[in-house]
């Protein structure tokens, strides 16, 4: 990330000016190049740790619109793209999506456990149904990734005068995820491609994470998984009458209500500020699948649990191992066994509210809906937000209206695949408004300046 030597540090718009060109960008921002670009997208498949052809379509696409773009590969399959406008010393902000599809788009990965057949939004083949597109990551992360481009191209097409600058990341490896059968490489998941870029000297002042949720949020959950391990003795069902039963799979059954049970009252023991983390069971895994005349020694369950901002993984961990002492006490079970292990753990730090880029995104979505802002609460979602934060980083996370798909009964179903061009518009209106807000000033009036120190959340601020 080159800066020019010698250009002065003072702002260089008055707040007239600043409103005037942020106006004069989000007139140029054109739904149907938008679209056009999200069509393109879907339709290059980008399951996590398979990103890089995806990667290289973004900086095409970013030295199209005239931004400097590279590519930063991680690896054969997988990399980062990494654009820029402006190379002031002032203020600078990052504008962030992850570039991978959580779920791969093959039917041989995720048929049947995604349902008996993928539907249309679970496939890496975009859909154009009006001014909507639907296919896998449509919504998120592809349409979020659409406008951070558009937002960027636009303040360069209008020809602000940053003080600053803009950098685009777009990350591999954000889902939450562990490596996917067909890989050789293990780290591939939960900002793996973030923490590369940030390692490699990609930085800035502010960061902006643009993610399904259309209001500013400065806070949101970590993510611990965990591994329960229920015990008992290998069987066999020809001698099944004649042995002692302690089949691991039958007792992990009984154990499985209880702490989808728990999971409610640790949710509410946790809720406060933005966030309400949940808990759930996502895999179990047991026995021979080739030999099921064999009964396990062991049955496990993997479990995911959200953490507020306020817990840290040891306690989540502490927490969890109690809870499932008092479910074997409740069962009164004597020959029930179980251990925990902590296998994944993503802490969930937060930016103060009071923060700059906070309140200029909150002033931008504001002057977009003509509305006063509230803020999402009791969330339970994480991003690579909370990476930038453990960085020192302030960061703000605002991003597509979220879309489900299809209503089934009174609930909907989660989709990452169905999307609309006036949700692209919004997000980009909001995001050159925050971005010409911030990058046109001088460092003390965002609050940068003297020694910075790192706050008890993980968040710099002035001494």
């Amino acid at each position: 990330m080159a800066m020019r030597i010698g250009k002065d540090n003072t702002g260089t718009l008055s707040d007239a000016e600043r409103v005037a060109g942020a106006e004069r960008a989000a007139a140029l921002l054109d739904g149907a190049s938008m679209l056009d670009m999200l069509v393109k997208s879907v339709n290059i498949p980008s399951p996590t740790g398979e990103e890089r052809a995806y990667a290289e379509f973004l900086v095409d696409t970013m030295r199209a619109v005239g931004l400097k773009a590279r590519l930063q590969p991680i690896d054969a399959l997988s990399a980062n793209a990494i654009g820029e406008y402006g190379d002031g010393p002032g203020p600078s902000v990052m504008l962030f999506a992850p570039i991978d599809s959580a779920f791969s788009g093959r039917e041989e990965e995720e048929v049947p456990w995604s349902g008996p057949e993928l539907r249309p939004d679970q496939k890496p083949i975009a859909k154009l149904v009006g001014s909507g597109v639907t296919g896998l990551s449509a919504d998120n992360p592809k349409a979020n990734i659409a406008a951070s481009i558009a937002a960027v191209a636009a303040i360069a097409k209008a020809k602000i005068p940053l003080s600053g600058r803009i950098v685009l990341a777009f990350g591999a490896g954000g889902a939450p995820s562990n490596k996917r059968p067909p890989l050789e490489r293990w780290n591939v998941g939960h900002g793996t491609g973030c923490e590369f870029l940030l390692q490699q000297g990609v930085h800035a002042d502010f960061a902006i994470v643009t993610k399904p949720g259309y209001r500013v949020q400065w806070e949101e959950v970590g993510v611990c998984w965990f591994r329960v391990r229920i015990h008992g003795v290998q069987s066999y069902v020809g001698r099944k009458h004649v042995l002692a039963e302690n089949n691991p799979i039958l007792r992990a059954a009984k154990v499985m209500p209880l702490l989808e049970e728990w999971f409610g009252d640790y949710s509410r023991r946790h809720t406060d500020g933005l966030c309400a983390p949940q808990g759930a069971i996502g895999a179990i895994e047991g026995g021979w699948t080739y030999k099921p005349s064999f009964s396990p020694a062991a049955c496990d369950v993997y479990v995911d649990m959200r953490i507020s901002p306020r817990t840290t993984p040891m306690q989540a961990w502490r927490e969890l191992e109690q809870a499932l002492g008092e479910i074997r006490t409740r069962l009164g079970d004597p020959a029930l066994a179980m251990d925990c292990d902590l296998i994944a753990a993503v802490e969930g730090p937060a930016t103060a509210e009071s923060n700059w880029i906070i309140q200029s995104c909150v002033r931008a979505w504001e002057a977009v809906e003509g509305v006063k802002h509230t803020p999402y609460l009791q969330t339970s979602g994480q991003t690579e937000a909370v990476i930038f934060r453990r960085h020192g980083i302030p960061t703000a996370r605002v991003g597509m209206p979220a879309q489900m798909s299809p209503a089934s009964g009174e609930r909907a179903v989660h989709t990452m695949g169905v999307t609309h061009v006036d949700g692209m518009l919004r997000l980009a209106g909001v995001l050159i408004r925050a971005l010409v807000d911030t990058t046109t000033r001088a460092l003390p009036e965002v609050g940068i300046g003297g020694e910075r120190v790192m706050d008890n959340k993980g968040t710099r601020s002035k001494k």
